[in-house]
This record gives C-alpha cells, sequence and structure tokens, in this order.
C-alpha cells in the first residue's frame, strides 16, 4: 500500500518533530490536539527548526514552502480518519492511547494503518483493542526527530507482513534507519537505555556520586555525549519513570525497580527540561546540579 497522506495525534515534541520530517518527506501531514495553541505553537516551532535546516544549507527555501504547505491541523480526531497512516504520539499512558484509537475507529478508511510513538508499551495489547491489529504497529521515534536516525519498528503478535514491509518502505523515504524489535517491554533502545538511567540514579541516591561526577564519568569515561541525568532531564523524569514501570510490571524482574529518588522527582514535579528543574535546575543562565 502507498502512504501518501499521514495523521500526527499530539503536538507535543514528539508529535511536532514527527509532522517535520514527514512533511519533509513529501507527505501530507494533518495534525490534531486538544488544543488549538498546541497545534499553533507545534507549526511555530516546526517552521523555526526546518529555518535552521535552510540556514544550515541542509533545506533549500524552495523544500522549505513545500514542507510548510504540506502541514494543516485540525481539532478534530475524526478529520484524520481519511489519511493513509496514523501515528499516536500522545502522552506515554496506555489509558489515553486506547482512548484516541477508540474515538479514531468510526472514522478511519478499511486501509488505514495505526502505528503508536509509544516508548515501552505493548503493540500487541493496544493492538487488540482495534478493529485492525493486522494493520497495527510500534513506530518509535528518537527525540528530537529531526536529528536522529533511527526509528524502531515494533510488530504487534497480529502485525501481517504486508504492514511492515510498507512502514520499513516509509522510514526509508524519511531518510532513517528502521531497527526491528519484537514486542516485549520497551522494545530495545529503552530496555538498555531506561535501566542505565536508573542505575545512575541509584548511584547519587547512594551517595556514590554527585550529580556533576557522574555525569562527567560517563561523558569523559564512556565517551557517552550526555551524561545520563542529564539526558533524563532531557528526556522526562516522569517519562523515564513510566518506562521503568513498564519493565518492572511487564518483566517482574527486581533488577528494574526504579529508584526512590527518581519517584521522589516526579513526584516533587521536578521533571527535567520541561519544567525547568530536574536533576539540573534551568532557571538560570547557565543549568546547575540540583543534588
Amino acid at each position: 500500500m502507498e502512504i501518501r497522506s499521514v495523521g500526527v495525534v499530539g503536538a507535543g515534541q514528539m508529535g511536532n518533530g514527527i509532522a517535520h520530517v514527514f512533511a519533509l518527506a513529501g507527505f501530507e501531514v494533518l495534525m490534531t490536539d486538544i488544543s488549538q495553541e498546541a497545534l499553533d505553537n507545534a507549526v511555530a516551532l516546526i517552521e523555526k527548526n526546518i529555518d535552521r535546516q535552510v540556514s544550515r544549507g541542509k533545506v533549500s527555501a524552495e523544500d522549505k514552502a513545500a514542507a510548510m504547505a504540506r502541514i494543516s491541523t485540525t481539532l478534530k480526531l475524526a478529520d484524520l480518519g481519511k489519511t493513509d497512516l496514523v501515528i499516536e504520539a500522545a502522552t506515554e499512558r496506555e489509558t489515553v492511547k486506547q482512548a484516541i484509537f477508540e474515538d479514531l475507529l468510526p472514522h478511519l478508511k478499511p486501509t488505514t494503518i495505526l502505528t503508536s510513538n509509544t516508548s515501552s508499551i505493548s503493540i500487541t495489547r493496544l493492538a487488540s483493542r482495534t478493529d485492525r491489529p493486522e494493520k497495527f504497529m510500534g513506530f518509535h521515534f528518537m527525540n528530537p526527530v529531526p536529528v536522529m536516525q533511527l526509528v524502531e519498528l515494533i510488530r504487534g503478535i497480529a502485525t501481517d507482513e504486508p504492514t511492515y514491509r510498507t512502514m520499513l518502505g516509509v522510514v526509508e523515504r524519511l531518510g532513517k534507519t528502521a531497527a526491528s524489535a519484537e514486542d516485549f517491554p520497551a522494545f530495545i533502545v529503552n530496555r538498555i537505555l531506561m535501566p542505565m538511567i536508573n542505575e545512575a540514579v541509584y548511584t547519587l541516591y547512594e551517595g556514590v556520586g554527585s550529580v556533576k561526577s557522574i555525569d562527567e564519568s560517563l561523558k569523559l569515561g564512556a565517551n557517552h555525549p550526555m551524561g545520563p541525568l542529564e539526558l533524563a532531564d532531557f528526556i522526562g523524569l516522569d517519562t523515564c519513570l513510566a518506562i521503568m514501570n513498564v519493565l518492572h510490571d511487564g518483566l517482574a524482574d527486581t533488577k528494574y525497580r526504579p529508584c526512590p529518588l527518581l519517584t521522589k522527582y516526579v513526584e516533587a514535579g521536578w521533571l527535567g527540561r520541561k519544567t525547568r528543574r530536574g536533576f539540573y535546575d534551568y532557571r538560570g543562565d547557565v543549568p546547575v546540579p540540583t543534588r
């Protein structure tokens, strides 16, 4: 099946990045959110980010204009029913995702492929609540979407081969690289990355090192571009905690137990960059460690 039009549910950090790369790759993009302000902000941010690509010579002014013309927005979820591919990029809560797909189902074309950008939730379980589990996949982009090369493709137990092949072709058209993952908690990237971040939080919790020494150790000792606590702030501590809970619940192994300090930061509303406080305080000119 040829994919020409794409519906994106959610205009947040991931949703606007997904809309950005699809529009540049020549797809018609229809983006929805519950707030007009969120949609307007997303379109403005996409334009700003493509302008940055133009200034670096990666995108021409003509391509930018064409991409922006391909993006439209709506407050009505039902409007996405006419698209060939729907990508759900809402908050990382299963009940929210299920409700979105439930509301979409009556309006979909029979051929529409459904996907979720979830970073950890069972694709098989999400698909089972729809009328087309064979046309349902995990489509997990990395953040920031325009920069990161990888897309995880996750097949549920019912996903058929034509759907998988179609999505492989979409990733190729985006100029990105697909990594195929089986449908187990947190898939590949977060199955490996989140326990590392959680262990860094335990290292802080137990007083083995400070925020600064932990991040410097991994940057200079393991050649990571960003320290694990700095990365946690970038991802969002609430997202990190949610993924650790999915791993802990889904695999029933104590090695995935979320660190109590991570839970405490989330309870305080210190979620990282998006709230301007996490393991670092971002309210000044330079980020300052909070421990």
